[in-house]
């Protein structure tokens, strides 16, 4: 009797299954597969060349005690992300309200805000972002016109750094598109009772729109960590591919490909790739844990 119930489960849900299928064979092939050889390839030594070198946790051990590099690349890294995932947050939540006004040719302007976001990871955008920083480059020209005498911003590694932030920034039009329907979502009676006891906008701001928001922001705040501490290609292109100047743009997932494909040390890049997504998930969950402290969600009644 068990056993013809379960064929007949399976019949029922063999559809499913089959439309679940390309996605399972991608996920193990193409996923988990590569990720559990770069796990066993951390543990060695290899080189592209020969096979791979049983090590242990040579590797892991050499990165935590010899590598200066490291600790300047994940200090890089954090330092960018620290700056560029608030940065954009707050641009994105700021240009949402604005178009959340009601305005006319609303999706004219939701596009054009959002293309940012689409080619602002490309190569070409980040090669278009060195011209314009340059010393000679467009926004030292416009700094001209009012007498100012710009430096080459991505020359000097007091300034290129923040180049690099501004152009991250740039790129708000997801998170803004997200906030944008968070903000539809809020009802329009919780403000109108606000105004009859007399909350000005700065308090419906704090303690209606931000509250009713948390959980779209908890989403951007994941996701915007995530990317961030992926952060490859301006690095690549406004630091000559190195790092410069004077490695002031070596972020972490730089140095992993300097190391993976300069230097051919697969096992040492690979041990360098699985410590980024350790750090990444731990950023995560706290993000998770802390999120029972300020995520308000509607069903959330009583607290």
């Amino acid at each position: 009797m068990q056993k013809t119930r379960k064929s007949a489960l399976w019949r029922q849900n063999r559809t499913a299954y089959l439309f679940l299928l390309p996605w399972l064979i991608g996920f193990f092939c193409l996923t988990l597969g590569p990720m559990l050889g770069s796990l066993f390839l951390s543990l060695t030594k290899f080189n592209l060349l020969t096979p791979p070198k049983w090590l242990g946790f040579g590797n892991y051990q050499e990165i935590f005690t010899k590598d200066d590099s490291f600790y300047n690349s994940l200090s890089l890294t954090f330092k960018y992300v620290l700056f560029s995932v608030p940065l954009k947050l707050i641009f994105a939540l700021l240009v949402a309200m604005a178009l959340n006004k009601g305005i006319r040719a609303l999706g004219i302007y939701r596009t054009v805000y959002y293309i940012p976001s689409l080619l602002g990871g490309s190569v070409a955008i980040a090669i278009v972002w060195r011209r314009i920083f340059e010393g000679d480059g467009l926004f030292n020209h416009f700094l001209g016109w009012f007498g100012i005498q710009g430096p080459s911003w991505i020359s000097n590694p007091d300034t290129i750094m923040y180049t690099i932030i501004t152009l991250s920034v740039w790129q708000f039009g997801s998170a803004m598109v997200i906030f944008m329907a968070g903000l539809k979502q809020i009802p329009g009676d919780l403000y109108e009772a606000s105004e009859v006891d007399g909350a000005g906008k700065t308090r419906q701001f704090f303690q209606i729109t931000l509250p009713m928001l948390s959980p779209v922001i908890f989403f951007n705040l994941v996701m915007g960590l995530i990317n961030s501490f992926q952060v490859f290609t301006p690095g690549y292109v406004i630091g000559d591919g190195r790092g410069g100047p004077i490695d002031s743009t070596l972020y972490y997932t730089l140095y992993l490909y300097l190391k993976g494909f300069s230097f051919f040390e697969m096992g040492y890049a690979s041990a360098l790739a699985w410590i980024m997504l350790v750090i990444i998930g731990a950023f995560t969950a706290i993000v998770f844990v802390t999120s029972k402290y300020w995520v308000f969600y509607g069903d959330d009644k009583g607290k």
